[in-house]
C-alpha cells in the first residue's frame, strides 16, 4: 500500500514542515545520499506567477532537509527543460530559484544545454516511439540517477490536472509541447521513468494552488498544504481529490491504476499526517478561454502539418507567447499578482529576492 503524507503549513513553519512531510512519507527509504539525485523542477511560465511553477520555499525546504541529512551538493542536480512556452534560464531567475541554489552551493542545469542521446527502452511503449520513429532522445545525465519531482497543485486546460505524472514530461521529451496532452503519452512517461531511475520520489507544493485556466492563467488560491510520496499516481490522486475531482475519472490516472503503475483508489492509499485535510473539497474548475479553444483547434487541425514548415510553427507559438506572457500577464496577471503580494506568502516571496 503506497503512503502519502499531507501536512498543513504556513509561511512561518514552511521549512520545518517540508522536513515533516518528507519524513512522514519515508523519503529516506527511497532516496540515498550515496546516489546522485536529480531534482526535477516545474516551470509553466517563464515569468513569476503564484502557483504556476515550483515556489522558492519548496526548493528551500527540500534542500534544507536533504543537506542536513548528508546529501552532498556535488551529488544533487536541479534541472528544468525548455518547452514551447518557457525559457529555463530566465525562469530560474524570475522564480527566485537561483538565490536558493546559491545558498546550498548548487548549480542549476538547463537541460537544452547538456547532451541528449537516443535511448532504446526495453519495455513496450504505447505511442511515444511512434511519434519519434528516429529514436527517443533523453538527457544523458538522467540514466541511473534517482529523481525527485517538485510539482505544484494546479489545473490544466488541456489535461484537466497537472501534478507528479505531468511533471515527468518536460524532463524526458524535447520541445514538442503539442503532444503532451495525449493520456497514453503520460503512461509512456511513467514506463520510461521507471526504467531510467532506480528510485522516484515526489514532494508537491499546495501552499498556493492554481484554479481555473491552468497552467498559465490560473487564479491563485491559498490552501497551505504540502504532500509527499514515492508513488506519483497516489500523490496525484490525493491532490486531485482535494481539488474536487474524482481521480478515477481522469483517463491517464485510471489507466495508470489499472495497469499497475501506481494506486489511484483513495481507499487503497495509506494517508498520514494531517489527514483531516482530506475532508476538504476545494471545488476547483477547469476553465478554457478563447485562446485555449483556438490553441486546441490549431493543434488538432494544423499543427502537425505545420511541423514540416518550421517558420509557420514558430510563428504560431510566438503568437501564443505574445498573448500569455505580454497581453494577459500585463493585465489580468498583474492584478492577481498584486493581490497575492499583499498576503503572508507574498511577503515570504520577497525574502527570496536577495
Amino acid at each position: 500500500m503506497p503512503k502519502v503524507c499531507i501536512i498543513k503549513t504556513s509561511p512561518e513553519t514552511i521549512i520545518e514542515d517540508y522536513r515533516k512531510v518528507m519524513y512522514g512519507a519515508e523519503y529516506e527509504k527511497h532516496l540515498s545520499s550515496e546516489r546522485d539525485l536529480i531534482i526535477k523542477l516545474n516551470l509553466s511560465l517563464t515569468k513569476y506567477f503564484p502557483s504556476c511553477s515550483t515556489e522558492p520555499w519548496q526548493i528551500d525546504g527540500v534542500l534544507n532537509c536533504l543537506i542536513e541529512n548528508g546529501f552532498l551538493p556535488s551529488k544533487i542536480f536541479p534541472v528544468e527543460n525548455k518547452t514551447i512556452v518557457t525559457n529555463p534560464r530566465k525562469g530560474a531567475i524570475n522564480n527566485k530559484w537561483l538565490h536558493v541554489f546559491k545558498k546550498y552551493r548548487l548549480n542549476f542545469i538547463s537541460l537544452p544545454e547538456i547532451d541528449w542521446e537516443v535511448y532504446h527502452f526495453k519495455k513496450k511503449l504505447f505511442v511515444i516511439d511512434k511519434i519519434f520513429p528516429e529514436g527517443i532522445f533523453i538527457p544523458k545525465m538522467f540514466i541511473g540517477k534517482d529523481i525527485l519531482h517538485l510539482p505544484t497543485i494546479k489545473t490544466n486546460s488541456h489535461s484537466i490536472i497537472m501534478g507528479a505524472i505531468k511533471n515527468v514530461f518536460s524532463g524526458l521529451v524535447k520541445e514538442v509541447g503539442h503532444y503532451i496532452y495525449d493520456h497514453e503519452i503520460l503512461l509512456d512517461l511513467l514506463i520510461m521513468q521507471r526504467e531510467l531511475h532506480p528510485n522516484v520520489f515526489v514532494i508537491m507544493d499546495g501552499t498556493i494552488c492554481g484554479d481555473g485556466g491552468g497552467p498559465r492563467t490560473v487564479i491563485p488560491k491559498i490552501k497551505n498544504v504540502i504532500l509527499a510520496s514515492s508513488d506519483p499516481v497516489a500523490i496525484d490522486a490525493v491532490s486531485f481529490r482535494l481539488m474536487g475531482f474524482s481521480p478515477i475519472d481522469i483517463p491517464y490516472i485510471r489507466m495508470a491504476h489499472e495497469m499497475g503503475f501506481g494506486v489511484a483508489d483513495i481507499k487503497d492509499i495509506e494517508i498520514v499526517g494531517d489527514i483531516d485535510i482530506l475532508n476538504e473539497n476545494w471545488g476547483f474548475k477547469v476553465k478554457k478561454g478563447l485562446s485555449i479553444f483556438f490553441e486546441q483547434f490549431m493543434k488538432k487541425r494544423f499543427l502537425q502539418r505545420l511541423e514540416k514548415f518550421p517558420l509557420c510553427s514558430s510563428f504560431y507559438y510566438q503568437v501564443s507567447n505574445l498573448y500569455y506572457d505580454t497581453l494577459w500577464y500585463s493585465t489580468i496577471g498583474k492584478i492577481r499578482i498584486s493581490k497575492f503580494m499583499k498576503t503572508e506568502w507574498g511577503r515570504l516571496l520577497r525574502s527570496y529576492e536577495t
